[in-house]
């Protein structure tokens, strides 16, 4: 019955979860486009998104009615997974692979939302076992991890599981020492419901292994499919030998084209060659026009200076104008002050002659 789990569709697209930190940021799960699958089971009647890296689950998250896929852009979409804690993106190639798998996320919701109606009571009482050990929900998804890190561990090799195996001998021997005792009782009953959980979890990791290898296979069948349908082709051009003019004449026609391309990249590499050279006169046009501006800016500056002590010199011109004007006027009034003394002197001198002729 755990073989029921089919893929029922498949697409490709690049795989991200959010930053757990941030809750902001894309952080990438794939290198490269990975197979994204949805798979039914039916012996649990639920629906899956699983993808993986190689051998690594990158994706895996149980559909449930509460979930929405949302489309954030044309080819871009996302939806929240509360039981792995992470919301998962999904970037595809067309707008309408983004749609078609929009479109299958909605039908299995609803297909999942009308099984989980029927088997309601049977859901609560599965959901009783490992409630002890992990949250409801662990069972059909055990590989999702509650953090990013955690999801390494895709061939359920993580420590919770590898320790199940020990603890078993020890209870049935203690048991048998202390079946007196209550309080021993229910601790071991608390021990056995913890192995169930954790027997329930291997079992869980067993199916997703088996998946896995089932999905590899389908890989493996259509990469054989592929070869064959490529030795059809071989053996077809094989059997087209026999129409060699027909091949010729296309060839020829190929040729004429691959020439017709070929003369239109050289007529394009002389057009890109012509216009590199522009651009180089442009560029060299360019440091001109900034040489010669630099040029008349130094020029403008020194005839700010020329006109700047030309103003100097008429200020002082002016000054000295005014200086020489100031020592003609002090020469004058010496003269007039000389020409009255002279004149006295004269006075005094006939004044003089007077008194000696008189005498």
């Amino acid at each position: 019955a755990n073989f029921r789990e089919q893929p029922i569709y498949s697409t490709r697209a690049h795989a991200f979860q959010i930053d757990p930190n941030t809750k902001k940021n894309w952080v990438p799960t794939s290198k490269h486009a990975v197979t994204v699958s949805y798979f039914y089971d039916s012996t649990r009647n639920v629906y899956r998104i699983i993808s993986l890296d190689g051998t690594k689950a990158i994706i895996n998250s149980t559909i449930s009615p509460n979930m929405t896929f949302t489309k954030t852009s044309q080819k871009f979409g996302q939806w929240a997974d509360s039981r792995a804690n992470t919301v998962y993106g999904l970037g595809f190639s067309t707008e309408h692979h983004l749609t078609k798998f929009a479109e299958k996320f909605s039908e299995y919701k609803e297909a999942a939302r009308q099984a989980k109606g029927k088997s309601q009571d049977g859901k609560m009482e599965l959901a009783t076992s490992p409630s002890q050990e992990s949250p409801a929900g662990e069972l059909s998804s055990p590989l999702t991890p509650v953090t990013p890190p955690a999801m390494d561990n895709i061939n359920g090799t993580d420590d919770p599981c590898d320790i199940t195996p020990d603890p078993r001998p020890e209870p049935s021997q203690n048991a048998l020492a202390f079946t007196h005792s209550p309080s021993i009782n229910k601790h071991w009953e608390a021990e056995l419901s913890a192995l169930k959980g954790n027997n329930a979890k291997l079992t869980a990791t067993l199916l997703e292994s088996t998946a896995n290898v089932k999905q590899w296979k389908q890989q493996l069948a259509a990469y054989q499919e592929e070869a064959e349908r490529l030795h059809k082709r071989v053996t077809e051009l094989e059997c087209q030998n026999s129409q060699t003019p027909v091949i010729k004449s296309q060839k020829t026609e190929l040729n004429q084209t691959i020439e017709e391309l070929e003369s239109t990249l050289k007529d394009k590499e002389e057009e890109m060659e012509r216009l590199k050279e522009e651009v180089e006169n442009a560029n060299e046009l360019l440091e001109q026009r900034h040489s010669l501006t630099q040029k008349l800016q130094e020029t403008e500056l020194h005839g700010r200076v020329l006109e700047e002590q030309l103003l100097g010199a008429e200020q002082r011109l002016e000054e000295s104008q005014e200086e020489q004007e100031n020592f003609r006027k002090s020469l004058r009034t010496l003269l007039e002050m000389l020409d009255g003394k002279i004149f006295e002197l004269t006075e005094l001198r006939d004044s003089l002659a007077k008194l000696i002729e008189g005498s």
